[in-house]
């Protein structure tokens, strides 16, 4: 299984938010790349990069600080937030993120984002973001009417490498990981699901560790380690049992 350490970034800096609210920031730092080389030292392989601004743009507002993360970590950097044309997507490829996350695009214009899927295999992966179990966009300002394994469902033939799922309402509260609807939809779908939102210590990456054969491809945390919390080489140790 998969650990994916988390920079998310807003106004250059690495932040982490409550429930998604950008009035709900508590800064980092301000050197991206530095906290990815702490992140590589520890033993991470992978990255997972959000450009919070980006989501509420529809377009890279941290470019630079991105290229920053890329050019500084050894591994593979996951990458969303706003990315909703070819353009975005090839710039980024080019670049060198090794996958991308869609989420608005996936809802909006799935259509597109499965020609993606198709066109760079292994690369894209779809951002299922729920709130009370229905589809969040925009940057989680907006909730859709669209339950989440009914989204998830369209897109199992398309080639996505994986479904990013987020429950909004434990990001960044480290209320604990939603390990139950994280496996409903597991179970639901073909497509590896990567569990993120609220991981608070090791208890929640071992218990996932124990469904990696049930299609839990990984998790997500950021919040949890910035505060001390959650030892990132002691999670690497656990999620490389699986």
């Amino acid at each position: 299984m998969i650990v994916f350490p988390a920079i998310d970034l807003k106004g250059g800096q690495v932040v982490r938010l409550a429930e998604g609210d950008m009035d709900r920031a508590t800064v980092y730092g301000d050197n991206p790349a530095a906290q990815a080389i702490l992140f590589a030292d520890a033993g991470a392989q992978h990255l997972h990069v959000v450009d919070l601004d980006g989501s509420f743009a529809g377009r890279a507002e941290n470019r630079s600080a991105v290229e920053a993360i890329v050019a500084a970590f050894p591994g593979y950097v996951q990458l969303g937030g706003g990315i909703r044309t070819r353009e975005a997507v090839e710039g980024w490829f080019d670049l060198g993120v090794a996958r991308i996350v869609m989420g608005t695009a996936a809802l909006k214009d799935p259509d597109f984002v499965k020609d993606m899927a198709r066109e760079y295999e292994g690369g894209i992966v779809v951002a299922v973001d729920a709130k009370d179990g229905m589809v969040a966009t925009e940057g989680w300002a907006e909730v859709s009417n669209v339950p989440v394994a009914d989204m998830a469902r369209r897109f199992e033939d398309a080639g996505v490498a994986s479904l990013l799922f987020t429950d909004i309402g434990r990001d960044g509260m480290l209320k604990g990981c939603n390990i139950d609807a994280t496996l409903d939809l597991a179970r639901r779908v073909d497509i590896p699901v990567i569990a993120s939102g609220g991981v608070k210590g090791l208890d929640d990456i071992h218990i996932l560790s124990l469904h990696a054969n049930e299609g839990i491809e990984g998790v997500i945390t950021g919040r949890a380690l910035y505060d001390g919390r959650l030892d990132l080489a002691a999670a690497l140790a656990i999620a490389g049992r699986a």
